[in-house]
């Protein structure tokens, strides 16, 4: 599993001419980094007598980034697995009519798995930024910064995830099932740009007003 790697051996591999993994799997990395440094924000909080009015807030949000971290995680290979599907599905004999037929029928049930898999990263996103708002705002401001960095990660995850999300969707013959998804992936993206801008901007004030 690519999350048991070192992280040398995780780039290793990220980096060699093996096409997976790929651009899936470091989005949802990126979404495990941004959620990660929410809990850490919230960590640093709690136990301050300057913060005792919201450790209890901050002891909420800790475990529900803490889930949305695992969630995260488990992406990174669950998208390298999406793919290795695929390229099965491609190796399927196609000498006959019969074998075209079933290979094309596993190549599209494949493409739309694969295409689920970011999706879900979007999805997971939109949660953990509600959470790093919270925690921008109300967190300790000595790592406001980390606060900002960790919405900047999210908003990547979001980013990176709907272009992976899109590429598999081209491949996808079924037209109802690729615009409703499109329209899944705009709207996701509108509001993972919204919540990361306003993020930073708490951030921003905080930092320029310590």
């Amino acid at each position: 599993m690519l999350t048991e790697q070192t992280l040398n051996s995780f780039l290793d591999e990220l980096a060699s001419s093996s096409p997976a993994p790929g651009g899936g799997s470091v989005a949802a990395l990126s979404g495990a980094l941004g959620a990660a440094l929410t809990a850490m924000v919230c960590n640093l909080t709690i136990g301050k007598k300057k913060y005792a009015e919201v450790e209890g807030e901050m002891r909420d949000i800790l475990e529900k980034a803490e889930d949305l971290r695992s969630h995260f995680t488990v992406l990174i290979d669950k998208d390298t697995e999406a793919f290795n599907k695929v390229m099965e599905a491609y190796s399927l004999p196609k000498e006959t009519e019969q074998q075209k037929a079933l290979r094309s029928v596993a190549i599209q049930g494949t493409m739309k798995e694969a295409a689920l898999v970011p999706l879900e990263v979007m999805k997971h996103v939109i949660d953990a930024l509600a959470l790093a708002s919270i925690v921008a705002e109300k967190g300790n401001a000595s790592s406001a910064s980390d606060a900002g960095v960790s919405a900047i990660m999210l908003h990547a995850a979001c980013e990176s995830a709907a272009l992976n999300v899109s590429i598999n969707l081209a491949s996808i013959s079924d037209k109802n099932f690729v615009s409703w998804k499109d329209e899944e992936v705009t709207s996701l993206l509108k509001t993972s740009k919204a919540r990361a801008e306003g993020i930073v901007a708490i951030v921003r004030k905080k930092i320029g007003g310590m």
